[in-house]
């Protein structure tokens, strides 16, 4: 009995051995087969890669500051100004006895102050600058006794100015030191500017000299505005402050694009709304104040013209109510020499379509004096084509 329970348990500890082989080799082909036959990616866990952190930023304008703010000047202009000396100046019931005279009591002398900015425009000591900074809150210059004025320049050299012209139609004087070799700001092409393009605004804002303050162009071709008889603003949200009238709009290539003039406000402050000239208008009237003293603008004659609502538009057989209505006019103007006559539509003016009157008169205004003009006006339905002379406007 022993004996056969010894064999049994060698036999079985035999096939257990062996058992263990066989499982230990399917094992390690499962195993193989696994390394083999790798589990393919989309069954795996996707991983999530880290997402890159971008910063966002402004461009660098501090190179541009630094070759323009050199050349915007402080203006500051003095002048003698009569003002009522009667205690009843205000007093309507005075007035309308009176006509707003002051003989009875004789006028009292003032002195009237105004600080402004200025941009030099050439090297040679040509300042380029509002009417209002230099005429002040009047206004108006008394050719019998013009304002003091002097030029902060941003070395710290304060000249006296002599006035060469102003421009009230478009709110713009220019002046003369004597000073050369000066920094100045290369002209731009204010044409080209385009809605949300950067523009840096630099002036001296509440005395606070040489400011840069930043922003874009909101609007183009700004008109009816009420700053000024000729209207053609660049509408910008840089920060415009009193004191910065006369200052420059510099672009991105630190190019003079603008001269700034006005802001919109409630307050007095700014609130996002500034109204620059456009530098091509302003360059036409440098040009025009260094060589005559004063702008030569065009003119068709007398001639009163009226907005075109689309009722009468349909009366007159114009089909999109487009164009300018002329209500009346002076025989003696070239315009109706050369056959325009009231009731007629002005629809375009040497090739380019006319919006309104204040589009039209800037359109005169700008030809060139001694040239011919191809208008384009609307008769009874029919088109028309007149050539009528451009004539030197009176001022």
């Amino acid at each position: 009995m022993t004996t056969r329970r010894l064999i049994a348990s060698l036999i079985l500890l035999v096939c257990g051995f062996a058992a263990g082989l066989v499982i230990t080799g399917r094992m390690h082909e499962a195993n193989d087969a696994v390394a083999q036959n790798p589990v393919p990616p989309a069954v795996m866990s996707p991983v999530t890669p880290p997402v890159p952190v971008i910063a966002a930023t402004l461009p660098d304008f501090s190179r541009v500051a630094e070759r323009t703010v050199p050349a915007v000047a402080n203006i500051s202009s003095l002048q003698v100004v009569r003002r009522p000396n009667s205690p009843f100046a205000n007093d309507p019931f005075f007035q309308f006895f009176f006509d707003n005279q002051d003989d009875v009591f004789g006028p009292r002398r003032g002195v009237e102050r105004s600080l402004g900015s200025g941009v030099v425009v050439s090297a040679d000591g040509y300042v380029l600058t509002n009417s209002h900074v230099v005429a002040g809150e009047s206004g108006r210059i008394s050719l019998r006794q013009l304002p003091a004025v002097s030029v902060a320049l941003a070395d710290k050299r304060e000249l006296e100015a002599t006035i060469v012209g102003v421009d009230p139609a478009t709110d713009l004087a220019l002046l003369k030191i004597d000073a050369g070799r000066l920094p100045t700001i290369p002209w731009g092409d204010s044409s080209q500017l385009k809605v949300a393009e950067w523009v840096l605004a630099i002036g001296n804002p509440f005395q606070l000299n040489q400011t840069v303050t930043l922003g874009i162009v909101s609007a183009l071709g700004r008109t009816n505005v009420g700053i000024s008889a000729y209207e053609d603003f660049i509408q910008t949200d840089a920060a415009i402050n009193p004191g910065n009238s006369g200052g420059a709009l510099v672009n991105v290539r630190g190019e003079l694009v603008g001269i700034n003039t006005a802001i919109f406000s409630q307050s007095g402050g700014y609130q996002g709304i500034g109204f620059a000239v456009p530098s091509n208008l302003a360059r036409r009237i440098v040009n025009d104040l260094m060589q005559y003293g004063e702008v030569r603008r065009g003119s068709i004659g007398y001639v009163e013209i009226a907005p075109l609502s689309t009722l009468v538009a349909q009366q007159l057989g114009v089909p999109d109510a487009r164009g300018v209505l002329i209500q009346a006019m002076r025989r003696d103007a070239s315009a109706y020499t050369a056959g325009l006559r009231p009731g007629d539509v002005i629809v375009s003016f040497n090739g380019t379509a006319v919006a309104d009157g204040e589009q039209l008169s800037r359109f005169i205004a700008d030809a060139r004096i001694g040239s011919t003009a191809a208008v384009t006006v609307v008769r009874e339905g029919r088109r028309l084509e007149l050539q009528i002379p451009i004539q030197s406007a009176v001022q």
